[in-house]
C-alpha cells in the first residue's frame, strides 16, 4: 500500500508551495500600515472597511502571524508587519511611480516634519535620508528632548518623533529604532589617573574630577552610576551644555570625564582620543524609538520616511 507523502502529496505528486500574498493584499496592508487604520486605509484606496478588514485577515492567514493590534481609535503595528513593510514599501512605491498613481492625489506632498535628538538626527537619521532628499522628499527637522517633543507630537506639529523613551498612553505608535550603548570616558591624561583610583577605591574617586554632562540633571551619568556602581550619583557638572557633540568635545580636550553614547564617540575611542574608564560587562544600554500619531499618515512621504529609517537603523 502506497502512503501519502506530506511534502510530496498523494501517489508520490508535488504539493504546490504556498502562494506568495497577493498584490493587492499587499497594497491594502501597506495603506494601512501607514494609515494606523482599516478605515483610512479604506478611504485612500476607494474600498470599503469590510474589504480591508477582510483582506487583512487573509494576510494574517497567509503570514500565519498577527500583523495588527487592533485599538479603540486605529490599529498598531506589530514587529512582524513593521519588517513586512519594511521589505514591501520600496518595490510597491516603485510600482505605483512607474503607473503614474499617487494615491493622496497629491501631485507634490508637504515636507515631513521630524524631530528628535540632535545629536542623533545629525549622525545618523539624515544622513540616512539624503537618498531621499535627492529622490524630492522635503524634510522638516527639529531638535529637542523626547517630553516636549512627544507633546507637540500629540498636538499635530510634527510627523514622526525619535524618542529616547517608549511613550506612555496608546495615543501614540511607537516601535524600536536602535540601541545606544553608554561608556564612561576621559581623554588619555586624565584617565591615566582616574583609572588607578577607580579601580582602588570606586566611583566616589571620580567626584574630584570635573564632570561635563548635557543637562543639569544628569539623567545618563546617573543611569550609568546606578546601572553600573549600584549606587546614587552625588557629584554635579563642571560643566553642562544641551548638545552631546560638545561634550565629546570637552573631554576629548581633556576637560573632564563624562558618560555617553558609544555611536557618539566611537571615532574618538578608535582614534585614542578617548579612552574608556570602565568597561562593564553589562553596559547600561538605552533604546530609542520612532513614534507616530495612529491614523496620521495622510502625507504619503512621512511612511516613507518612517520606512526608510526603520530599514537603515539596522546598521546602526
Amino acid at each position: 500500500m502506497r502512503h501519502s507523502d506530506p511534502a510530496t502529496g498523494p501517489a508520490g505528486t508535488t504539493t504546490p508551495a504556498a502562494a506568495p500574498p497577493d498584490l493587492n493584499l499587499l497594497r491594502t496592508f501597506l495603506a494601512v500600515h501607514r494609515s494606523g487604520s482599516f478605515t483610512a486605509a479604506a478611504q485612500l484606496l476607494g474600498l470599503s472597511q469590510p474589504t480591508v478588514t477582510t483582506q487583512m485577515r487573509a494576510l494574517e492567514r497567509q503570514t500565519g502571524r498577527e500583523l495588527f493590534e487592533r485599538l479603540p481609535r486605529g490599529v498598531a503595528p506589530t514587529a512582524v508587519a513593521d519588517e513586512l513593510a519594511a521589505r514591501v514599501a520600496a518595490p510597491l512605491d516603485a510600482l505605483a511611480a512607474a503607473a503614474g498613481h499617487d494615491p493622496t492625489g497629491r501631485t507634490r506632498p508637504g515636507p515631513v516634519h521630524l524631530a528628535g535628538p540632535a545629536e542623533l538626527l545629525s549622525t545618523r537619521a539624515l544622513p540616512a535620508l539624503s537618498g531621499l532628499v535627492a529622490d524630492g522628499v522635503r524634510l522638516r527637522v527639529g531638535p529637542g528632548l523626547t517630553d516636549p517633543l512627544l507633546e507637540e507630537l500629540r498636538a499635530g506639529r510634527h510627523d514622526l518623533v525619535i524618542a529616547t523613551s517608549r511613550p506612555r498612553g496608546r495615543g501614540l505608535s511607537a516601535v524600536p529604532l536602535a540601541d545606544e550603548e553608554f561608556v564612561l570616558v576621559a581623554a588619555p591624561a586624565l584617565a591615566g589617573r582616574l583609572r588607578p583610583a577607580l579601580a582602588a577605591e570606586g566611583p566616589g574617586a571620580l567626584h574630584e574630577a570635573p564632570l561635563i554632562s548635557y543637562a543639569e540633571d544628569l539623567p545618563i551619568v546617573r543611569r550609568y552610576w546606578r546601572h553600573v556602581f549600584g549606587r546614587r550619583l552625588t557629584c554635579r557638572a563642571a560643566v553642562s551644555v544641551p548638545d552631546l557633540r560638545a561634550v565629546v568635545a570637552m573631554v576629548a580636550a581633556g576637560s573632564g570625564f563624562s558618560v555617553l553614547p558609544r555611536y557618539l564617540c566611537a571615532a574618538e575611542l578608535d582614534s585614542g582620543a578617548l579612552v574608556p574608564l570602565e568597561e562593564p560587562e553589562d553596559a547600561p544600554i538605552n533604546t530609542a524609538y520612532l513614534v507616530h500619531r495612529p491614523g496620521a499618515f495622510d502625507n504619503p512621504h512621512v511612511p516613507l520616511v518612517r520606512d526608510h529609517l526603520l530599514h537603515a537603523a539596522r546598521e546602526w
